[in-house]
């Protein structure tokens, strides 16, 4: 074996091995472990650009080693603030060693180039979080949330031995190089990859909790904090990766791409709705984060691999921080309650402050030298649409300009960046996915629009909205009549003493 492909191998193989290892054997060490996860990860990172090369049993390219480095930094900040978090538990020692293998599952699935070790790393990963969502075993309602999540993860997996199924079945291997030159090789995509691709788009939308299998993640929130960071920062955005890593077979499966435009837009635009109405913080990140992963899964249907690859890295910071600091939230509602609620703007301020922003938008990309495509023209007007509220605020209409023109720049260099690592190019979307995806933003602000507006339409919208239109009622009837969760007995009512009960005067 050549020295490069040896020296990748090995520090590839050693970030989940020292993750299984440690949590095993000696789990107090987690922050040692997460650590060293994360210097290996930076090696790994630093071996790929100096060697390059191809690495035996593992996936040596750019995306391997910024998952590797995203999820490492993640581990080490989870795992010092669960130790914060559940200090003078006595259970930790089992907390930590479900939680490191939780994490030595994912980078599992991050290394490896093989679909099968994928697969089963996956459903690992599934069976070890379960552990930590039914951490507080005493509380029916997350023993309930735990058991949506676990029907759900068994119908993904079903869908995804299907789709390696027929994989395997046309391929006659796992491995994701001879997938991609299968692929390239075929004139047409055979019909088992093109049913096969669908089943593994109904895999990625039911382990991402698109609708209307969502109910779970919005009700997991009796778990300790971190492990809901490490749900939603982590676990739930893997979905997008394997998606990104099997680019080559889903570029070329045009009804497995304009499926997953058609999930995730719905996703995208109810959950951005919903999110809107919600009173806890927790449950309104965790409406945040399907909306998220349908806008993710709508960039992998349009094909923007490395537009995906940057919303993954960029949701999963994003999540974590929100999630570890959701503890403060009190204390900022406390101080925003003392200010005075500001008035509800004017049809004519909204229309003047989205024309404002689509023009300094329009602006910033024109300026701009580099190439930019189509993509990068919605999802820009789609940042700058997102920045409305800032100017119907009474704020200087200069400054949120220069805000606006700020993030489409960092935007575009963003995209850039994941441009190097996640080349483009694989297979191009089937022009209804565009209008699709058009039709759905457009929605969404005119509907975001007028819930701020607060008019007869908002309040015709808010009940359905705020009960999220039903849908995990509607999934949880049918789920439990066919499988019911266990729960613990109720305690016995306690009952007064019969010398209290007499002596006490009972209104007639």
């Amino acid at each position: 074996m050549e020295i490069r492909p040896l020296v990748v191998t090995l520090l590839a193989l050693a970030i989940p091995a020292t993750l299984t290892v440690v949590g095993l054997l000696a789990p107090r060490r987690a922050g040692l472990a997460s650590a060293a996860a994360l210097g290996l990860a930076t090696l790994f990172a630093g071996a790929t650009a100096l060697l390059g090369g191809a690495g035996a049993l593992v996936r040596v390219d750019a995306a391997t080693s910024a998952m590797l480095l995203l999820v490492g930094a993640l581990a080490a900040v989870i795992v010092r603030y669960s130790r914060t978090c559940l200090d003078g538990d006595p259970r930790l020692d089992h907390y930590l060693r479900w939680l490191l293998l939780t994490l030595a599952a994912i980078t599992t699935l991050v290394v490896t180039s093989s679909l099968l070790v994928l697969a089963i790393a996956w459903g690992l990963a599934s069976v070890t979080l379960h552990q930590l969502l039914t951490w507080y075993a005493d509380r029916p309602a997350a023993l309930v949330a735990a058991h949506k999540k676990f029907l759900v993860s068994r119908l993904a997996d079903a869908c995804l031995v299907a789709a390696l199924w027929l994989l395997y079945a046309e391929v006659g291997s796992f491995d994701l190089d001879d997938v991609a030159a299968f692929v390239a090789s075929s004139r047409t995509l055979p019909m088992a990859l093109e049913i096969g691709a669908v089943f593994l788009v109904l895999a990625v939308a039911l382990r991402t909790a698109q609708l209307p299998f969502h109910g779970w993640i919005t009700q997991v929130m009796e778990a300790p904090t971190p492990v809901s960071a490490l749900l939603h920062a982590g676990v739930v955005n893997v979905g997008g990766f394997v998606l990104i890593r099997l680019a080559p077979w889903l570029g070329q499966a045009g009804a497995a791409q304009l499926l997953l435009v058609v999930i995730g837009i719905v996703s995208a635009t109810v959950g951005a709705l919903v999110m809107t109405t919600r009173v806890s913080v927790k449950v309104a990140l965790a409406w945040s984060t399907i909306a998220q992963l349908g806008l993710m899964l709508v960039q992998c249907g349009l094909g923007l691999w490395s537009l995906a690859l940057l919303h993954l890295v960029a949701h999963s910071l994003y999540k974590a921080h929100a999630f570890l600091s959701a503890g403060s939230a009190v204390d900022e509602w406390r101080v925003k309650a003392l200010r005075a609620k500001p008035t509800p703007p004017g049809a004519a301020r909204v229309v003047v402050a989205s024309a404002a922003a689509v023009a300094v938008a329009v602006a910033a990309l024109w300026i701009v030298p580099a190439a930019v495509g189509p993509a990068d023209v919605v999802f820009g007007l789609l940042l700058a649409l997102a920045l409305v509220p800032l100017l119907t605020a009474r704020a200087p209409v200069a400054g949120v300009a220069a805000q606006v023109a700020l993030v489409i720049g960092l935007y575009l260099g963003g995209h850039a960046l994941a441009g190097y690592v996640m080349p483009t190019g694989h297979g191009a979307p089937h022009a209804a996915g565009w209008w699709i995806t058009s039709a759905g933003l457009a929605l969404l602000f005119v509907l975001k629009t007028a819930l701020q507006l607060r008019g007869a339409l908002a309040r015709a919208l808010h009940p359905w909205l705020f009960a999220g239109l039903f849908l995990d009622e509607l999934f949880t009837r049918w789920t439990f009549r066919l499988w019911p969760p266990s729960l613990p007995d109720a305690p016995p009512a306690v009952r007064p003493p019969a010398a209290l009960t007499s002596s006490l005067e009972l209104p007639s």
